[in-house]
């Protein structure tokens, strides 16, 4: 996931944060082009908009890593396609390489 909005660093406030070595040397290796400081802002950007349920998961298709076959409780949308997944109905949930759960119908990653 990318961040949505691309403020100029110059606009930015500077927060000193402590991260444990191998932490930030994973980060490091999953932020691949985009930095690990792009990769730690988009992660609490997706936290935030989770936690105040605003939060409505697009991915593409490489950035899901691994996924666990589940059933739906509610109503979803799949994360890849926005298609509806019912309550009841087989979906996935898919782990994305910012370590998001979202949810994918089970015929969207053909």
């Amino acid at each position: 996931m990318h961040t949505l909005t691309r403020t100029s660093t110059t606009e930015m406030e500077v927060t000193s944060i402590r991260l444990e070595r191998e932490l930030k040397e994973r980060l490091k290796d999953l932020s691949g082009s985009q930095g690990y400081q792009a990769l730690i802002r988009d992660i609490l950007w997706n936290y935030v908009r989770q936690k105040s349920g605003d939060f409505t998961p697009q991915v593409s298709q490489n950035e899901i890593r691994a996924t666990i076959a589940a059933t739906a409780q509610q109503e979803e949308h799949c994360a890849l396609t926005g298609k509806l997944i019912r309550p009841d109905e087989p979906m996935l949930l898919g782990l994305t390489i910012t370590g998001v759960m979202v949810p994918l119908s089970p015929d969207s990653l053909k």
